[in-house]
């Protein structure tokens, strides 16, 4: 199948499942995940409806930046502080902020170049060591923390890259507890709290994210086909 068809095939998949919790598919955001592919391939996907991708690294960003179609840039990948600089006049949603230290490096990034920086707090629901994000359980202090002393920073949310399970159902729960987290947070006063994506869900399980309140999904492999990790830069 072409690019094209497979994000026809997902968008039928993504309206399935919302519709199954209630909504429209159009309020469910797809980000098309587009680590080591070309620039070609990218353009494709924009040219069959994709407005948003979402790049791990912060050098396949400048790597692609140039070379593909007008979109919304998503940096979806662990950001070290070092690199903020780099990509913070390019990126539209910052989706991995998971400390006070990074959010400091965006909001003196973002107020040298006069602009609002978007972003989600990154959550880690199990707690895996191995994981970056947050824990539940330090979550609302940190988005306390952000929202009162960073003034070039809206939160938009959390996002969640939850473990991988064979079986979807096996993650459910966890997609339901990040849920439950999200609702309790979006509900504190504060103007630069302003909770519209809970971002969870990948190609494999996507739609159970959704059936338990994800509205953004992250999405490559069902889009692109497997990467060619011989390329990734060592």
């Amino acid at each position: 199948m072409s690019i094209k068809d497979n994000i026809q095939y997902i968008e039928g998949l993504k309206k399935e499942a919302a519709e199954k919790a209630g909504k429209s598919a159009d309020e469910v955001l797809l980000i098309a995940v587009t680590k080591l592919h070309s620039p070609e391939e990218i353009n494709q996907a924009i040219d069959a409806g994709i407005g948003d991708i979402g790049e791990n690294k912060v050098q396949e960003i400048l790597d692609k930046y140039e070379k593909v179609k007008p979109v919304r840039w998503h940096l979806i990948g662990h950001l070290q502080t070092n690199k903020v600089k780099y990509i913070i006049d390019k990126v539209d949603l910052i989706h991995s902020v998971d400390s006070y230290k990074l959010a400091q490096e965006i909001e003196k990034r973002a107020a040298q170049h006069e602009k609002n920086m978007d972003i989600l707090v990154q959550v880690s629901p199990v707690n895996e060591e191995t994981k970056f994000g947050v824990s539940m359980e330090e979550v609302k202090s940190l988005v306390s923390e952000i929202s009162e002393n960073c003034p070039h920073i809206t939160i938009k949310g959390l996002m969640c890259i939850a473990p991988f399970y064979e079986n979807p159902e096996d993650v459910r729960q966890i997609f339901a507890d990040v849920k439950s987290v999200y609702d309790g947070l979006k509900e504190m006063p504060h103007e630069r709290i302003d909770f519209k994506y809970l971002s969870m869900g990948m190609s494999h399980d996507f739609q159970v994210a959704i059936e338990e309140g994800a509205n953004c999904i992250r999405v490559g492999t069902a889009i692109f086909g497997n990467r060619d990790y011989r390329s990734e830069e060592k």
